[in-house]
């Protein structure tokens, strides 16, 4: 625990100094961050805590968005609030639509909430483009931050510790609610239900509570956004948001609280930096997801988790060798699904098609700092190698990490909670 905390802290001042030593365009990609890692922390409030897998989070966190906007207009410009209280209008709106949608979508469990979340924003996403007066058609709404308390957040440096400010706050808060008894009841919610109703409880009601909270606090990330882009269109309400969000959080691991933050903020830095450098960004995005959901059903948190026991009870230099297999089985394959996909991504591409002339051999490629020919032999043969290689490896991690877990089952007899000769039970 002393260990965590320390960790924690470091990592804020970390988040504190970094503005200093990045550009303005890496500040800007450090608040999409921030907030994603926000939004992931609220959704996880819903599906990893209360058990309620939702498909259409992103409309409370639109609704943030917009309900903030409005504020900042109001008043012929100045604003309801000060603009670093801005925020709290997107929590409001958030958590008044979340009652409402959450009165109707916890009546059902299971897969059926699931579809009701999902019809639900799919029909403010329909409803939006007519409601011109609440969301501004097709063209959105639009403000400007307003200077407030000394500061003119006219750069990207004061939005960001603006959004560090209420992302820290949020996530604290977050946290507070699981150690309070409602947080208990809602953990419980996600084990047993009807053992909670057998027990006196207004299931129903809590759910709606839970709900609430988590379209609450998406809609204080839906109120950062407006304030960093200082505009907002329906768009906010498309399904890609939600399942956005969903891959963020499973990606991250759902049963550590933190492991939603890890989640967010790693795709969302994947996707600003691997949009820049493939059109096939999203295929990755997708892979990793299916890879983490076979492989690694607790995410990565629950492999950082894994990997650090292990080095508290055998040391860090015992586990050394697992480690560095394993990160090469993973260079190796990564390497030969990225060669495969952006062969094939460039070979079928329109610009180059345009290059084939009938009856000439296929012009090279360019691909990781070299020319490769489409009818080369070697070019096809190298994502293979490169796979054949990662399986290789990956076979001797397998093997290395077994013999891990055989020397202290050896050492430890009682490792899997099973009391030794002489011990007490």
């Amino acid at each position: 625990m002393k260990l965590t905390k320390i960790l924690l802290a470091l990592l804020l001042l970390a988040l504190l100094v970094l503005p200093g030593f990045l550009p303005a365009s890496m500040v800007n990609a450090a608040i999409q961050m921030l907030i994603a890692a926000l939004f992931a922390s609220a959704f996880n409030l819903l599906c990893g805590q209360g058990g309620m897998l939702s498909f259409g989070h992103a409309a409370y966190f639109g609704v943030g968005s917009f309900a903030t906007l409005h504020a900042m207009n109001a008043l012929n410009g100045e604003g309801l609030l000060p603009t670093p209280l801005l925020p709290l209008m997107g929590a409001i709106g958030g958590f008044v639509c979340g009652l409402c949608a959450g009165w109707f979508a916890t009546k059902r469990a299971g897969v059926y909430f699931s579809m009701i979340t999902l019809a639900l924003a799919e029909l403010l996403h329909s409803l939006a483009p007519h409601l011109s007066t609440l969301f501004g058609g097709e063209a959105g709404v639009s403000s400007m931050r307003m200077p407030a308390w000394g500061l003119d957040f006219g750069d990207a440096t004061q939005v960001y510790y603006l959004t560090l400010a209420w992302v820290v706050l949020s996530i604290a808060l977050l946290y507070a609610f699981t150690l309070t008894p409602m947080g208990r009841l809602t953990f419980a919610l996600r084990e047993n239900g009807h053992r909670l109703q057998f027990l006196g409880y207004n299931v129903h009601r809590l759910r709606v509570l839970v709900f609430a909270l988590s379209a609450m606090f998406a809609g204080i990330a839906g109120g950062l956004q407006a304030l960093n882009i200082e505009a907002a269109n329906y768009v906010l309400f498309d399904m890609r948001f939600s399942a956005e969000v969903v891959l963020n959080t499973y990606i991250g691991g759902v049963n550590v609280f933190l492991g939603p933050v890890l989640g967010a903020a790693l795709m969302t830095f994947f996707a600003n930096a691997a949009s820049d450098l493939t059109q096939s960004w999203l295929l990755y995005q997708g892979l990793l997801f299916v890879l983490v959901m076979m492989f690694m059903p607790s995410g990565l948190a629950g492999l950082v988790l894994c990997w650090s026991g292990q080095v508290r009870r055998r040391g860090l230099l015992a586990i050394v060798p697992a480690a560095l297999l394993a990160l090469l089985t993973a260079a190796s394959l990564t390497l030969a699904v990225v060669f495969a996909v952006e062969t094939l991504q460039r070979v079928f591409s329109q610009d180059y098609q345009a290059l084939l002339v009938p009856g000439q051999a296929w012009p090279a490629i360019s691909l990781f700092g070299h020319q490769w020919l489409p009818g080369a032999p070697l070019t096809w043969a190298m994502p293979l190698l490169l796979g054949s290689a990662g399986l290789l490896v990956l076979k001797l991690a397998r093997r290395q990490w077994l013999h891990l877990l055989d020397e202290e089952q050896t050492v430890s007899p009682n490792a899997l909670g099973h009391p030794v000769e002489g011990e007490q039970p």
